[in-house]
């Protein structure tokens, strides 16, 4: 069993630096003793629109690392959200806990009141150990959220439009490192193969990729690895074997000292959010390498571009699509513009997002 610490005096008071640093907006806690509800909602910009981003549920094993995880989760749905074009903010939230035993109807519509209490500033979807279903509850005490079942009107499940434009955003990054965005006899490690991963996967063996999965859901893995004739590999293991392509699709920061020294690959293209544990460290290291690194807010943005289709009303899946394909000329043009300006992608993708933000921000103060 995971052991669970308080956040100390010393801790609060950092976390108000680490806000200053990432430059949210606001950060709100939520706390209800009678469901058990422990909650985090982070808006980090809303320059461009509302800030639009899911929620997630995860037993974090300390109130320091759920803050971290929704500072940073909900900075890159702002560089996310402004990458793809869309007019939303950047916001996420993140529930402390054990998603199978704690959630239940009154827990959820908890969250919901929450939510609603920001009067739209926030507008919430799912995301790990989240469902359809959930979102349901959510709904029931606010309009502002999406990820609603299609019976709903709603979109969905967004994992495979995030699968998707992975996908694609996988093939621009082969193009730069192979001359030609061919997937076909790669071989490609994915590592985890939730929802968005095993998507990912059905794309890969659709065209032809050699698999190598890893995951710590045992019985997942066995599932995936049949249907997809996919090859199973212990989760420190993939990090060793000689692959053409490392995705993450995980959780985060598995981009680091000890792990990319190890990496035989030439391109990381995956759908794990804040891959790199240092933006800038490891972005550099992976260029030391001689990596090609496709930015995880740029190529992941499907499922964002999925719920903000549905936000919009009138949602249509084949839409959705089509506007996830754009991430492969978008991940083109980062790639090109980190080469020629001597940046890493992550940081020429970045500075493509904020160049938005700004132009935007300052056309709204001329209103």
């Amino acid at each position: 069993m995971v052991e669970y610490k308080e956040t100390t005096m010393e801790q609060e008071t950092s976390i108000f630096t680490e806000i200053n640093k990432l430059g949210h907006e606001q950060v709100v806690f939520c706390h209800d003793e009678a469901t058990g509800l422990k909650a985090i909602i982070a808006v980090h910009n809303t320059t461009l629109g509302p800030a639009l981003g899911g929620t997630r549920m995860w037993h974090y094993t300390s109130d320091a690392d759920a803050i971290t995880d929704v500072l940073r989760l909900s900075r890159g749905m702002t560089f996310k959200a402004a990458v793809s074009g869309l007019n939303l903010g950047g916001g996420k939230a993140v529930i402390i806990g054990d998603a199978k035993t704690q959630k239940s109807e009154a827990f959820l519509r908890r969250f919901g009141k929450f939510v609603d209490s920001l009067n739209g500033k926030y507008i919430t979807a799912e995301d790990v150990n989240m469902k359809t279903r959930d979102m349901e509850y959510v709904a029931m005490e606010t309009k502002h959220v999406t990820g609603l079942p299609e019976y709903r009107g709603g979109g969905g499940d967004p994992s495979p439009v995030t699968a998707y434009g992975t996908y694609v955003g996988m093939k621009a990054a082969a193009k730069k490192a192979y001359g030609n965005d061919s997937l076909s006899g790669k071989k490609i490690g994915v590592q985890g193969v939730g929802q968005v991963g095993g998507y990912l996967v059905e794309k890969l063996a659709q065209e032809g990729a050699e698999i190598f999965i890893t995951d710590i859901n045992e019985e997942r893995l066995e599932q995936i690895g049949k249907e997809h004739n996919a090859r199973v590999v212990g989760m420190d293991e993939i990090y060793d074997l000689d692959l053409d392509i490392y995705a993450p699709c995980a959780l985060g920061a598995t981009l680091n000292d000890n792990t990319i020294p190890r990496l035989k690959c030439q391109v990381v293209a995956g759908a794990a959010n804040n891959q790199l544990k240092d933006e800038l460290t490891h972005g550099r290291m992976l260029i030391e390498r001689g990596i090609v690194y496709a930015p995880d807010f740029v190529i992941n943005a499907g499922g964002l571009i999925n719920v903000y289709a549905e936000h919009l009303g009138a949602y249509k899946r084949e839409l959705a699509y089509q506007q996830a394909e754009n991430i492969y000329y978008t991940t083109l043009e980062i790639l090109d513009r980190a080469r020629h300006d001597g940046v890493t992608p992550q940081e020429a993708a970045m500075s493509y997002a904020q160049k938005r933000i700004d132009e935007i921000g300052k056309l709204k103060q001329t209103l």
